[in-house]
């Protein structure tokens, strides 16, 4: 698995996924929480399935 993720991108995407998950404790009682482990995850690994799959890498290149 090669990162496929900027920086930047990956860092929002935690943001999102910790905001999305902190509603299991803090907001209303429903499973929609789940759905932020999915951009928490990916974020944490720099690697998202569906851009492996559809060809798309937003990592800047190595020099």
């Amino acid at each position: 698995m090669t990162k496929n993720i900027h920086p930047v991108e990956r860092v929002v995407r935690i943001i999102v996924g910790i905001a999305l998950v902190s509603m299991a404790f803090i907001g209303p009682a429903n499973r929609w929480f789940l759905l932020g482990a999915i951009p928490l995850l990916t974020g944490l690994m720099g690697w998202c399935p569906p851009y492996q799959l559809f060809g798309i890498n937003t990592c800047p290149k190595n020099k």
